[in-house]
Protein backbone atom coordinates (compact mmCIF):
# COMPACT_ATOMS: atom_id res chain seq x y z
CA UNK A 1 0.00 0.00 0.00
CA UNK A 2 1.35 3.46 -0.91
CA UNK A 3 1.41 6.22 1.65
CA UNK A 4 0.38 9.78 0.73
CA UNK A 5 2.69 12.54 1.90
CA UNK A 6 1.51 15.76 3.53
CA UNK A 7 0.72 18.56 1.09
CA UNK A 8 0.36 22.32 0.99
CA UNK A 9 -3.13 23.89 1.21
CA UNK A 10 -5.46 23.62 -1.75
CA UNK A 11 -5.32 26.14 -4.56
CA UNK A 12 -8.58 27.13 -6.34
CA UNK A 13 -7.20 26.13 -9.76
CA UNK A 14 -3.95 24.42 -10.54
CA UNK A 15 -2.03 24.39 -13.78
CA UNK A 16 -1.74 20.99 -15.42
CA UNK A 17 1.99 20.82 -14.70
CA UNK A 18 1.55 21.74 -11.03
CA UNK A 19 -1.23 19.17 -10.63
CA UNK A 20 0.98 16.50 -12.21
CA UNK A 21 3.89 17.44 -9.98
CA UNK A 22 1.80 17.29 -6.81
CA UNK A 23 0.46 13.89 -7.77
CA UNK A 24 3.88 12.46 -8.57
CA UNK A 25 5.44 13.82 -5.38
CA UNK A 26 2.92 11.76 -3.44
CA UNK A 27 3.60 8.44 -5.17
CA UNK A 28 6.25 5.87 -4.39
CA UNK A 29 7.06 2.79 -6.49
CA UNK A 30 5.49 -0.53 -5.58
CA UNK A 31 7.38 -3.49 -4.13
CA UNK A 32 10.09 -5.44 -5.95
CA UNK A 33 10.05 -9.07 -6.99
CA UNK A 34 12.17 -11.55 -8.97
CA UNK A 35 10.59 -13.18 -12.02
CA UNK A 36 11.70 -15.55 -14.80
CA UNK A 37 13.10 -13.85 -17.87
CA UNK A 38 10.34 -15.25 -20.09
CA UNK A 39 7.76 -13.35 -18.02
CA UNK A 40 9.61 -10.04 -17.97
CA UNK A 41 8.46 -8.37 -21.19
CA UNK A 42 7.40 -4.76 -20.56
CA UNK A 43 8.24 -4.96 -16.85
CA UNK A 44 10.33 -2.28 -15.14
CA UNK A 45 13.59 -3.46 -13.63
CA UNK A 46 14.16 -2.51 -9.99
CA UNK A 47 17.96 -2.78 -9.85
CA UNK A 48 20.85 -2.09 -12.17
CA UNK A 49 21.68 -5.24 -14.10
CA UNK A 50 25.35 -5.96 -14.70
CA UNK A 51 26.93 -8.36 -17.13
CA UNK A 52 28.57 -11.32 -15.40
CA UNK A 53 30.75 -12.10 -18.42
CA UNK A 54 32.67 -10.40 -21.21
CA UNK A 55 30.83 -10.38 -24.52
CA UNK A 56 31.85 -11.95 -26.74
CA UNK A 57 33.19 -14.35 -24.11
CA UNK A 58 35.99 -15.32 -26.52
CA UNK A 59 37.38 -14.03 -29.81
CA UNK A 60 34.97 -15.04 -32.58
CA UNK A 61 34.93 -15.00 -36.35
CA UNK A 62 32.76 -12.37 -38.01
CA UNK A 63 32.76 -14.25 -41.35
CA UNK A 64 32.87 -17.68 -42.88
CA UNK A 65 36.49 -18.00 -43.98
CA UNK A 66 39.95 -19.02 -42.80
CA UNK A 67 41.68 -18.07 -39.56
CA UNK A 68 45.29 -17.12 -40.26
CA UNK A 69 48.26 -15.15 -39.01
CA UNK A 70 48.21 -11.77 -40.75
CA UNK A 71 51.98 -11.81 -41.06
CA UNK A 72 51.74 -14.86 -43.33
CA UNK A 73 49.73 -13.04 -46.00
CA UNK A 74 51.58 -9.72 -46.23
CA UNK A 75 52.64 -10.55 -49.81
CA UNK A 76 49.30 -11.93 -51.00
CA UNK A 77 48.02 -10.56 -54.32
CA UNK A 78 45.57 -11.70 -57.02
CA UNK A 79 48.39 -12.72 -59.34
CA UNK A 80 50.59 -14.21 -56.60
CA UNK A 81 48.42 -15.72 -53.88
CA UNK A 82 49.83 -17.09 -50.65
CA UNK A 83 49.19 -20.78 -50.05
CA UNK A 84 48.56 -22.02 -46.48
CA UNK A 85 48.09 -25.50 -45.05
CA UNK A 86 44.58 -26.04 -43.61
CA UNK A 87 44.93 -27.87 -40.28
CA UNK A 88 41.39 -27.72 -38.86
CA UNK A 89 37.73 -27.15 -39.61
CA UNK A 90 35.96 -25.09 -36.90
CA UNK A 91 32.21 -24.74 -36.75
CA UNK A 92 30.28 -22.52 -34.34
CA UNK A 93 29.98 -24.19 -30.96
CA UNK A 94 33.13 -26.28 -31.32
CA UNK A 95 36.61 -25.65 -30.02
CA UNK A 96 40.01 -26.87 -31.20
CA UNK A 97 43.06 -26.93 -29.02
CA UNK A 98 45.50 -27.08 -31.94
CA UNK A 99 47.43 -23.86 -32.38
CA UNK A 100 47.63 -22.19 -35.80
CA UNK A 101 51.29 -21.79 -36.61
CA UNK A 102 53.10 -19.83 -39.30
CA UNK A 103 52.10 -21.09 -42.75
CA UNK A 104 48.89 -22.63 -41.46
CA UNK A 105 45.17 -21.77 -41.54
CA UNK A 106 41.94 -23.17 -40.10
CA UNK A 107 38.61 -23.06 -41.91
CA UNK A 108 36.16 -21.25 -39.59
CA UNK A 109 32.45 -20.49 -39.54
CA UNK A 110 30.80 -17.25 -38.44
CA UNK A 111 30.53 -17.14 -34.65
CA UNK A 112 33.11 -19.85 -34.05
CA UNK A 113 35.99 -19.34 -31.62
CA UNK A 114 39.18 -18.11 -33.29
CA UNK A 115 41.91 -20.66 -32.50
CA UNK A 116 45.08 -19.82 -30.63
CA UNK A 117 47.81 -18.47 -32.87
CA UNK A 118 45.44 -16.95 -35.44
CA UNK A 119 44.78 -13.21 -35.37
CA UNK A 120 42.85 -12.57 -38.59
CA UNK A 121 40.01 -14.13 -40.57
CA UNK A 122 40.10 -14.10 -44.38
CA UNK A 123 36.57 -14.25 -45.87
CA UNK A 124 36.02 -17.33 -48.02
CA UNK A 125 35.27 -15.05 -50.98
CA UNK A 126 38.91 -13.91 -50.95
CA UNK A 127 40.26 -17.45 -51.37
CA UNK A 128 40.33 -20.15 -54.02
CA UNK A 129 37.97 -22.37 -52.00
CA UNK A 130 34.80 -22.50 -54.09
CA UNK A 131 32.92 -25.51 -52.70
CA UNK A 132 30.53 -23.88 -50.23
CA UNK A 133 27.80 -26.48 -50.30
CA UNK A 134 26.50 -27.81 -46.96
CA UNK A 135 28.75 -30.57 -45.64
CA UNK A 136 31.66 -29.71 -47.95
CA UNK A 137 34.95 -30.75 -46.38
CA UNK A 138 37.71 -28.24 -45.75
CA UNK A 139 40.51 -28.27 -48.32
CA UNK A 140 43.98 -29.47 -47.50
CA UNK A 141 45.33 -26.06 -48.48
CA UNK A 142 43.96 -22.66 -49.36
CA UNK A 143 45.17 -19.74 -51.46
CA UNK A 144 44.75 -16.17 -50.15
CA UNK A 145 44.48 -13.46 -52.82
CA UNK A 146 45.01 -10.24 -50.88
CA UNK A 147 46.43 -8.71 -47.72
CA UNK A 148 44.30 -8.47 -44.54
CA UNK A 149 45.35 -6.46 -41.52
CA UNK A 150 45.72 -7.99 -38.09
CA UNK A 151 42.33 -8.34 -36.39
CA UNK A 152 40.17 -8.03 -39.51
CA UNK A 153 36.92 -9.99 -39.26
CA UNK A 154 37.72 -11.00 -35.69
CA UNK A 155 35.45 -9.89 -32.86
CA UNK A 156 37.75 -9.74 -29.83
CA UNK A 157 36.66 -10.88 -26.40
CA UNK A 158 34.76 -8.11 -24.59
CA UNK A 159 34.26 -6.01 -27.74
CA UNK A 160 30.59 -5.36 -26.88
CA UNK A 161 30.51 -5.69 -23.10
CA UNK A 162 32.88 -6.19 -20.21
CA UNK A 163 32.15 -8.16 -17.08
CA UNK A 164 30.52 -6.04 -14.34
CA UNK A 165 29.39 -3.43 -16.86
CA UNK A 166 25.87 -2.05 -16.27
CA UNK A 167 23.77 -3.15 -19.23
CA UNK A 168 20.33 -1.98 -18.04
CA UNK A 169 19.63 0.62 -15.37
CA UNK A 170 16.97 0.50 -12.67
CA UNK A 171 13.75 2.10 -13.87
CA UNK A 172 14.10 0.83 -17.43
CA UNK A 173 11.04 -0.81 -18.98
CA UNK A 174 12.12 -4.01 -20.71
CA UNK A 175 11.76 -4.33 -24.47
CA UNK A 176 12.14 -7.43 -26.66
CA UNK A 177 15.77 -6.60 -27.46
CA UNK A 178 16.50 -6.22 -23.74
CA UNK A 179 15.15 -9.70 -23.06
CA UNK A 180 17.40 -11.02 -25.81
CA UNK A 181 20.43 -9.31 -24.30
CA UNK A 182 19.72 -10.74 -20.84
CA UNK A 183 19.31 -14.22 -22.30
CA UNK A 184 22.57 -13.83 -24.22
CA UNK A 185 24.32 -12.94 -20.97
CA UNK A 186 22.86 -15.94 -19.15
CA UNK A 187 20.54 -13.92 -16.88
CA UNK A 188 17.50 -16.13 -16.36
CA UNK A 189 15.79 -14.26 -13.49
CA UNK A 190 15.15 -10.54 -13.43
CA UNK A 191 14.56 -8.10 -10.52
CA UNK A 192 11.48 -6.02 -11.37
CA UNK A 193 8.81 -3.93 -9.70
CA UNK A 194 5.59 -5.87 -9.34
CA UNK A 195 2.65 -4.77 -11.44
CA UNK A 196 0.68 -1.91 -9.85
CA UNK A 197 -2.87 -2.81 -8.85
CA UNK A 198 -5.46 -0.24 -9.91
CA UNK A 199 -9.16 -0.26 -9.04
CA UNK A 200 -11.61 1.50 -11.39
CA UNK A 201 -15.26 2.36 -10.95
CA UNK A 202 -17.79 4.88 -12.22
CA UNK A 203 -20.46 6.63 -10.19
CA UNK A 204 -23.89 7.63 -11.44
CA UNK A 205 -27.53 6.60 -11.04
CA UNK A 206 -27.92 6.98 -14.78
CA UNK A 207 -25.34 4.34 -15.69
CA UNK A 208 -26.08 0.83 -16.87
CA UNK A 209 -23.82 -2.06 -17.85
CA UNK A 210 -23.54 -2.52 -21.64
CA UNK A 211 -25.61 -5.71 -21.56
CA UNK A 212 -28.56 -3.99 -19.89
CA UNK A 213 -31.34 -2.46 -22.04
CA UNK A 214 -31.66 1.31 -21.99
CA UNK A 215 -34.62 2.93 -20.31
CA UNK A 216 -35.61 6.61 -20.08
CA UNK A 217 -32.90 8.69 -18.45
CA UNK A 218 -30.32 5.90 -18.52
CA UNK A 219 -27.10 5.50 -20.50
CA UNK A 220 -24.50 2.76 -20.73
CA UNK A 221 -21.31 3.09 -18.72
CA UNK A 222 -18.39 3.61 -21.11
CA UNK A 223 -15.75 5.09 -18.82
CA UNK A 224 -15.02 1.88 -16.93
CA UNK A 225 -14.23 0.11 -20.19
CA UNK A 226 -12.23 2.96 -21.69
CA UNK A 227 -10.08 3.41 -18.58
CA UNK A 228 -9.52 -0.31 -18.11
CA UNK A 229 -8.29 -0.57 -21.69
CA UNK A 230 -6.08 2.50 -21.33
CA UNK A 231 -4.41 1.15 -18.19
CA UNK A 232 -4.10 -2.43 -19.41
CA UNK A 233 -1.65 -1.18 -22.05
CA UNK A 234 0.73 -0.08 -19.31
CA UNK A 235 1.26 -3.43 -17.64
CA UNK A 236 -0.93 -2.98 -14.58
CA UNK A 237 -3.41 -5.26 -12.85
CA UNK A 238 -6.79 -3.65 -13.38
CA UNK A 239 -9.67 -4.31 -10.99
CA UNK A 240 -12.86 -3.07 -12.68
CA UNK A 241 -15.52 -2.53 -10.00
CA UNK A 242 -18.38 -1.47 -12.25
CA UNK A 243 -20.90 1.24 -11.42
CA UNK A 244 -21.67 2.70 -7.99
CA UNK A 245 -24.87 4.73 -7.39
CA UNK A 246 -24.74 8.44 -6.56
CA UNK A 247 -25.04 7.73 -2.87
CA UNK A 248 -22.66 8.61 -0.04
CA UNK A 249 -22.99 5.24 1.69
CA UNK A 250 -22.71 3.22 -1.54
CA UNK A 251 -19.51 5.02 -2.53
CA UNK A 252 -18.06 4.66 0.94
CA UNK A 253 -18.85 0.94 1.02
CA UNK A 254 -17.10 0.41 -2.31
CA UNK A 255 -14.01 2.26 -1.11
CA UNK A 256 -14.02 0.41 2.22
CA UNK A 257 -14.25 -2.91 0.38
CA UNK A 258 -10.84 -2.14 -1.09
CA UNK A 259 -9.28 -2.23 2.37
CA UNK A 260 -9.58 -6.02 2.24
CA UNK A 261 -8.52 -6.14 -1.42
CA UNK A 262 -5.40 -3.95 -1.44
CA UNK A 263 -4.69 -1.81 -4.47
CA UNK A 264 -2.07 0.83 -5.16
CA UNK A 265 -4.35 3.35 -6.82
CA UNK A 266 -8.07 4.05 -7.13
CA UNK A 267 -9.40 5.74 -10.27
CA UNK A 268 -13.02 6.90 -10.36
CA UNK A 269 -15.12 8.82 -12.83
CA UNK A 270 -17.95 11.29 -12.16
CA UNK A 271 -19.16 12.61 -8.83
CA UNK A 272 -16.21 14.98 -8.41
CA UNK A 273 -17.86 18.27 -9.40
CA UNK A 274 -20.19 20.50 -7.34
CA UNK A 275 -23.59 19.05 -8.24
CA UNK A 276 -26.16 18.12 -5.60
CA UNK A 277 -25.46 14.42 -6.23
CA UNK A 278 -21.69 14.60 -6.51
CA UNK A 279 -20.62 12.77 -3.35
CA UNK A 280 -17.12 11.57 -4.20
CA UNK A 281 -15.28 14.51 -2.66
CA UNK A 282 -17.22 14.38 0.58
CA UNK A 283 -16.69 10.61 0.90
CA UNK A 284 -12.96 11.01 0.44
CA UNK A 285 -12.77 13.85 2.94
CA UNK A 286 -14.65 11.79 5.54
CA UNK A 287 -11.79 9.27 5.84
CA UNK A 288 -9.03 10.74 3.82
CA UNK A 289 -7.77 13.94 2.31
CA UNK A 290 -8.34 16.01 -0.82
CA UNK A 291 -5.18 17.53 -2.23
CA UNK A 292 -6.85 19.40 -5.09
CA UNK A 293 -9.95 19.12 -7.22
CA UNK A 294 -9.85 21.74 -9.96
CA UNK A 295 -7.32 21.98 -12.78
CA UNK A 296 -7.07 24.68 -15.42
CA UNK A 297 -7.58 22.39 -18.40
CA UNK A 298 -10.07 21.54 -21.12
CA UNK A 299 -11.68 19.07 -21.12
CA UNK A 300 -11.61 17.77 -17.58
CA UNK A 301 -11.44 20.71 -15.17
CA UNK A 302 -12.93 18.89 -12.12
CA UNK A 303 -10.07 16.44 -11.53
CA UNK A 304 -9.70 15.32 -7.91
CA UNK A 305 -6.60 13.95 -6.24
CA UNK A 306 -6.25 12.77 -2.67
CA UNK A 307 -6.18 9.66 -0.55
CA UNK A 308 -8.75 7.42 1.08
CA UNK A 309 -7.52 5.56 4.14
CA UNK A 310 -3.97 5.70 2.78
CA UNK A 311 -4.71 4.72 -0.83
CA UNK A 312 -4.07 7.35 -3.54
CA UNK A 313 -7.24 8.20 -5.43
CA UNK A 314 -7.73 10.11 -8.68
CA UNK A 315 -11.26 11.24 -9.45
CA UNK A 316 -11.85 12.00 -13.12
CA UNK A 317 -14.85 13.80 -14.62
CA UNK A 318 -17.78 11.77 -15.89
CA UNK A 319 -17.88 12.97 -19.49
CA UNK A 320 -16.21 10.25 -21.61
CA UNK A 321 -13.65 12.45 -23.36
CA UNK A 322 -12.78 14.25 -20.11
CA UNK A 323 -12.18 10.90 -18.44
CA UNK A 324 -10.00 9.70 -21.32
CA UNK A 325 -7.92 12.89 -21.41
CA UNK A 326 -7.60 12.95 -17.62
CA UNK A 327 -6.28 9.41 -17.72
CA UNK A 328 -3.67 10.31 -20.34
CA UNK A 329 -2.61 13.52 -18.58
CA UNK A 330 -2.62 12.38 -14.95
CA UNK A 331 -3.18 8.65 -14.44
CA UNK A 332 -0.61 7.53 -16.99
CA UNK A 333 2.33 9.39 -15.33
CA UNK A 334 1.21 8.13 -11.91
CA UNK A 335 1.19 4.57 -13.22
CA UNK A 336 4.73 5.07 -14.53
CA UNK A 337 5.84 6.28 -11.10
CA UNK A 338 4.13 3.38 -9.32
CA UNK A 339 5.77 0.98 -11.79
CA UNK A 340 9.20 2.32 -10.87
CA UNK A 341 9.80 3.67 -14.36
CA UNK A 342 12.65 6.18 -14.39
CA UNK A 343 10.91 8.39 -16.90
CA UNK A 344 7.46 8.22 -18.45
CA UNK A 345 7.58 8.21 -22.23
CA UNK A 346 5.01 9.32 -24.75
CA UNK A 347 5.00 9.45 -28.53
CA UNK A 348 4.70 13.12 -29.45
CA UNK A 349 5.49 15.31 -32.42
CA UNK A 350 5.13 18.87 -33.67
CA UNK A 351 2.44 19.56 -36.20
CA UNK A 352 1.31 22.50 -38.30
CA UNK A 353 -2.33 23.50 -38.06
CA UNK A 354 -4.15 23.10 -41.37
CA UNK A 355 -6.99 25.25 -40.03
CA UNK A 356 -7.46 27.89 -37.34
CA UNK A 357 -8.58 26.67 -33.92
CA UNK A 358 -10.08 28.36 -30.89
CA UNK A 359 -9.92 27.60 -27.18
CA UNK A 360 -11.14 29.27 -23.99
CA UNK A 361 -7.74 30.04 -22.47
CA UNK A 362 -7.42 26.82 -20.50
CA UNK A 363 -4.71 24.31 -21.42
CA UNK A 364 -6.63 22.35 -24.02
CA UNK A 365 -6.34 18.81 -25.37
CA UNK A 366 -8.22 18.78 -28.65
CA UNK A 367 -9.01 15.73 -30.75
CA UNK A 368 -7.21 15.88 -34.06
CA UNK A 369 -6.08 13.96 -37.11
CA UNK A 370 -2.44 14.13 -38.19
CA UNK A 371 -1.42 13.49 -41.78
CA UNK A 372 2.10 13.59 -43.19
CA UNK A 373 2.32 15.86 -46.21
CA UNK A 374 5.29 17.50 -47.91
CA UNK A 375 7.72 16.53 -45.20
CA UNK A 376 5.70 17.63 -42.15
CA UNK A 377 2.65 16.70 -40.11
CA UNK A 378 -0.53 18.67 -40.70
CA UNK A 379 -3.23 18.73 -38.03
CA UNK A 380 -7.00 19.12 -38.28
CA UNK A 381 -9.68 18.83 -35.64
CA UNK A 382 -12.03 15.87 -35.82
CA UNK A 383 -14.98 18.23 -35.52
CA UNK A 384 -17.17 18.97 -32.53
CA UNK A 385 -15.02 19.06 -29.38
CA UNK A 386 -17.72 18.54 -26.75
CA UNK A 387 -16.49 16.44 -23.83
CA UNK A 388 -19.31 13.96 -24.32
CA UNK A 389 -18.52 13.32 -28.00
CA UNK A 390 -16.65 10.02 -27.74
CA UNK A 391 -17.02 9.32 -31.46
CA UNK A 392 -14.80 12.30 -32.28
CA UNK A 393 -12.12 10.68 -30.10
CA UNK A 394 -12.51 7.43 -32.01
CA UNK A 395 -11.87 9.35 -35.23
CA UNK A 396 -8.75 11.06 -33.84
CA UNK A 397 -5.19 9.78 -33.99
CA UNK A 398 -3.73 12.52 -31.79
CA UNK A 399 -4.44 15.07 -29.10
CA UNK A 400 -3.48 18.62 -30.07
CA UNK A 401 -2.28 20.69 -27.13
CA UNK A 402 -3.13 24.40 -26.91
CA UNK A 403 -1.16 26.08 -24.09
CA UNK A 404 -2.83 27.86 -21.20
CA UNK A 405 -3.65 31.50 -21.96
CA UNK A 406 -4.02 30.94 -25.72
CA UNK A 407 -7.54 31.48 -27.05
CA UNK A 408 -6.90 31.11 -30.76
CA UNK A 409 -4.27 29.86 -33.18
CA UNK A 410 -4.19 30.59 -36.91
CA UNK A 411 -3.68 28.07 -39.68
CA UNK A 412 0.06 27.49 -40.04
CA UNK A 413 0.76 27.73 -36.30
CA UNK A 414 2.70 24.86 -34.79
CA UNK A 415 1.38 22.80 -31.88
CA UNK A 416 2.52 19.83 -29.84
CA UNK A 417 0.59 16.65 -30.62
CA UNK A 418 0.37 13.44 -28.61
CA UNK A 419 -0.09 10.35 -30.71
CA UNK A 420 -2.96 8.15 -29.59
CA UNK A 421 -2.25 4.44 -29.32
CA UNK A 422 -2.77 2.49 -32.50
Amino acid sequence: MIAILEKTPLAPYLSVSEAQQRMLQSIRPVDETIIPLEQSHSRVISQDIRSQIDWPPFATSAMDGFAVQAEDILQAAPNSPVTLEVIADIQAGSTIYQRVLAGQAARIMTGAAVPAGADTVVPVEETNFTDRSPGARAPDSVQIFRVFNTGEYVRPRGQDLLSDQVVLSAGHRLRPQDAGLLAMLGIARVPVFRRPRVAIFSTGDELLAPDQPLSPGKIHDSNSYTLAAQLAKHDVEVFPLGVVPDNFNAIQQRLDWLQDHPVDLIVTTAGVSVGNFDYMRSVIEAQGKIEFWRVNMRPGKPVTFGSYRGIPIIGLPGNPVSAFVGCEVFVRPVISRLSGEAQATRRATRAELAEPIESDGRESYLRGILTFQRGKYLARLTGHQGSGNLFSLVQANALLIVPSGVKSLPAGAEVEAWWLEG
